[in-house]
């Protein structure tokens, strides 16, 4: 795959905007800081102690159905009122790419939705899109992993399918994964660690 940068801000918007229009996927290196990187991951962690991470489902609301033969990750939202330092960071930088997004292609953006997902060692998620047949608001997909001191023998790739050949990227923290969310088939390999990450959809409903 191509060297993926550490950027920041409205250039770092613009590279990962001109990877999606031209490779179907964007993708930096550090997008998070590390400092915001290990708060989250902090966070996860304690909703993990809670009791508040729950297993992942196959559709939404009353067409959810639990399927580990398609996806074993367990997940817990975040507010969009969150009081979590962190989090409102993390939910400022997603305001702001909204918003170039509205600016520059005119997507429409109207919200989001995120949520934390850990998946444990040998689970993994198939090949799917992000999109429900039976409600089209997601738009665009955003993956932000969480992960410490991760390599090519740890696995949990993600792989990106593009018609006739496939980009692999490995999870390490701080990455930015953005690719639209009803035409990019992908899927999650199984890792040998727990394998942590924040994802979720910019929507424009």
């Amino acid at each position: 795959m191509s060297v993926n940068p550490s950027l920041s801000g409205t250039e770092a918007f613009e590279y990962l905007f001109d990877g999606l229009f031209n490779n179907q996927v964007g993708t930096i290196a550090d997008f998070l800081t590390p400092e915001l990187v290990d708060g989250l991951h902090k966070n996860l962690l304690q909703r993990l102690h809670n009791g508040s991470m729950h297993p992942a489902g196959i559709g939404r609301k009353f067409d959810f159905v639990q399927n580990t033969s398609v996806r074993g990750d367990i997940i817990s939202w975040i507010d969009d009122d969150t009081k979590d330092p962190f989090e409102q960071e993390f939910l400022k930088i997603i305001s702001e790419f909204s918003s170039y997004l509205n600016a520059t292609c005119y997507s429409g953006i109207k919200s989001w939705e995120f949520h934390y997902a850990l998946y444990a060692p040998l689970s993994f998620y198939k090949r799917h899109k992000d999109q429900f047949l039976n409600n089209r608001g997601r738009q665009f997909s955003l993956i932000h992993y969480l992960n410490d001191d991760w390599n090519d023998m740890d696995g949990g790739q993600l792989v990106i399918y593009q018609n006739e050949k496939k980009e692999v990227i490995l999870p390490t923290g701080g990455r930015v994964v953005f690719f639209k969310a009803d035409q990019t088939e992908h899927e999650v390999l199984p890792s040998i660690k727990p394998r942590m990450s924040i994802a979720g959809w910019l929507k424009d409903i």
